[in-house]
């Protein structure tokens, strides 16, 4: 959601020179320690040790990891290994960065918000981010291992699940359907909803079954047990306090809650913090924007209830998938730095950080956010594809002068694919070999790319090997080429290979354009110029996707391109200042092509008083194309082009 306020020091040319074999886009899995079958090994024995049922201690993990060990690093919200033990100590305080953007989130001829200046907060520490403490307890394991060590976690995990059992004073059964309280204990939720989702989504795993090779290259399978009923007469037991769902918008099978963000005047005839406004009676809802929160659950709870701060739709918790939503969706939320895309969009905070602190999201927060965005996408008509569902890192810059501080989250780490896996969208090929467009879709476990910048305690240093859904893109067919430049995002300077640089980065489900092939290297149009990415037959990061391309019209030299899909001056009614059309610093050249996204027409939505029935939404007969022209979307006139199959 927030840019950090500082960027970690680029590294010299020496020392980019000497990674640039590092910096390829695929880097092969390292192989497994032990055989594949440990892994399904170490979930028997600790059942088997702790009286679990097999299946539940499986079913628990998928649910938190997918089974995957991530290299011992930690989850977004302090968890650990396959069991996502949780450890509070194991981050540092989280510190709230607001956008470094000037302009005013509800357009150029609006009063700037008020924005405080944030501060920092320390971790959450209740019992739920403290339970790796509580299985070192119970196994008598180290820490370290527990943290470290695949099997070892797995053991604390059931050691959790029993002893829950067992506070709740049930029979450690090897009936999987007498475990539904541990189960839903085992979430952390402090609500009686969450921890209800939690178990349920738990037993849809279990009834259905998994099978998947984990990040560290382990066979694992859960047999389905298809007519599994929980017993759920053990939940009241927990104590927990009643869920607080108000009129929220979210499909019956999630945990979901109203912690509303204040619609607010405020002294010198401003307000905040979002805006009323009558969608989809009034403007069509185009988007969904997923973010990440860089602070912690709690902390962005308080943020979004600051009647002189930014506001979003929902917020989604890590170690549950628990969601909270603040704003009506009919209502505009100023989230995206991009009144446009504000005014026509739903914005969803997901807890965790771009790469500080944690490096991988939770299943149970995946899965959560997949069927919220599926029954918004369906509520509202949007595409579930990488053109309306998009990252706050795709979002345009508004005018030359915004560019540069837009933001990058969710980062390289959001796993797409499995995400439109989730939406019931798989991110399949859609063309044959002499299609004239690709799709982004490198496998995200053996995509390992380069990065620097994760840690706060050496900023130049390398950030651990992760699976990624980034791939770099360079200005000619070979290893150690320079990136390809981005001149709004480093008007003076080069593209980096910071974590928190996507100048020369495309990302999975993203479409461009072929501008050329040479032997294991595909380049692909983006930002005005010919960009490189290594593709070699036996590893493809990209797939033949067939669509429409955009293309200047004959005789046009050069077209601009815009951020935003305002209206032409005439459209605007007397009394509403017409918004200025601004291009952006880069150019569309002739010979150059792009893919289609999508076809606005123009539009503003006017909301610089307190009073809706002051709200106005202008619209024109100018028509506009969405185009991926670099990592993020941008405009061009209609009538600056012509349309073609590729």
């Amino acid at each position: 959601m927030r840019l950090r306020s500082a960027r970690p020091r680029r590294r010299g040319a020496a020392a980019l020179a000497a990674v640039a074999l590092a910096a390829l886009t695929i880097s092969p899995v390292p192989p497994a320690a032990a055989s594949a079958g440990d892994r399904q090994r170490a979930y028997a024995d600790a059942a088997r040790t702790h009286k679990v049922p097999q299946s539940v201690l499986l079913g628990v993990s998928f649910l938190e990891s997918r089974w995957d060990a991530n290299r011992g690093l930690p989850s977004t919200s302090a968890g650990f290994g396959p069991m996502h033990l949780t450890d509070a100590a194991a981050l540092p305080p989280a510190v709230h960065h607001h956008s470094s953007a000037t302009e005013d989130p509800r357009g150029d001829d609006a009063r700037r918000a008020k924005v405080p200046s944030g501060g920092s907060a320390p971790p959450p520490a209740g019992d739920s981010l403290r339970t790796l403490e509580r299985a070192a307890e119970l196994t008598g394991l180290p820490r370290d291992a527990l943290r470290a060590d695949p099997a070892a976690n797995i053991m604390g995990g059931a050691a959790l699940l029993a002893d829950h059992q067992r506070r709740l004073g049930a029979p450690l059964s090897d009936d999987p359907a007498q475990w539904y309280g541990a189960v839903a204990r085992y979430s952390g939720a402090a609500d009686e909803g969450a921890a209800r989702a939690f178990a349920d989504e738990v037993y849809t795993v279990i009834r259905q079954g998994a099978a998947r090779t984990t990040d560290d290259g382990h066979a694992v399978r859960l047999t389905p047990l298809p007519g599994l009923s929980p017993l759920r007469d053990r939940l009241d037991r927990l104590g927990l306090r009643e869920p607080r769902p108000g009129e929220v918008e979210c499909p019956r099978t999630i945990s979901c809650e109203w912690i509303p963000a204040p619609y607010q005047e405020l002294p010198g005839g401003d307000h905040g913090n979002h805006d009323k406004a009558r969608r989809p009676v009034d403007q069509k809802v185009e988007y969904i924007v997923i973010h990440d929160t860089e602070e912690y659950y709690g902390r962005t709870l308080d943020l979004v209830q600051n009647p002189e701060y930014v506001s979003w739709h929902y917020t989604l918790r890590s170690q549950d998938g628990h969601i909270a939503q603040h704003v009506r969706t009919k209502d505009v939320g100023w989230h995206a730095g991009n009144w446009y895309v504000n005014a026509k969009s739903i914005g969803l905070e997901h807890e965790g950080f771009l790469a500080q602190g944690g490096a991988w999201y939770t299943e149970a927060m995946y899965r959560t956010s997949a069927k919220l965005v599926r029954h918004l996408a369906k509520l509202h008509r949007i595409p579930l594809d990488r053109a309306h569902i998009l990252g706050h890192d795709n979002v345009p810059g508004t005018v030359p002068g915004t560019v540069q501080g837009m933001h990058e989250d969710p980062g390289p780490y959001w796993d797409w694919a499995h995400y439109f896996d989730l939406l019931g969208a798989p991110l399949r090929q859609t063309g044959g070999p002499r299609a004239e467009s690709v799709m982004i879709r490198p496998d995200y476990e053996g995509n390992r790319p380069y990065f620097y910048g994760c840690l706060p305690s050496d900023p130049a240093a390398a950030c651990p090997p992760h699976g990624s859904a980034a791939i770099w893109l360079r200005t000619e067919p070979r290893p150690d080429a320079p990136l390809v430049k981005d001149i709004g995002k480093h008007p003076t300077g080069d593209s980096t290979h910071s974590v928190y640089d996507h100048s020369a980065r495309a990302s999975t489900g993203q479409r461009y354009a072929v501008a050329g092939r040479q032997g294991d290297w595909t380049a692909i149009w983006y930002l005005g110029q010919k960009a490189w990415f290594h593709d070699p037959a036996r590893a493809r990061v990209a797939i033949p996707s067939r669509g429409l391309i955009v293309t200047p019209k004959p005789g046009r030299a050069t077209i601009p391109v815009y951020g935003r899909a305002f209206p032409e001056p005439e459209a605007y009614p007397p009394g509403v200042p017409p918004q200025e059309i601004v291009p952006l610093q880069y150019t569309f050249a002739a010979g150059q092509k792009y893919t289609l996204g999508r076809v606005a027409g123009g539009e503003y939505f006017r909301a610089v008083t307190f009073d809706p029935e002051q709200h106005v939404v202008v619209r024109g007969k100018m028509k506009y194309y969405q185009i991926q022209f670099g990592h993020r979307v941008m405009f061009v006139n209609a009538d600056d082009v012509t349309l073609s199959i590729g």
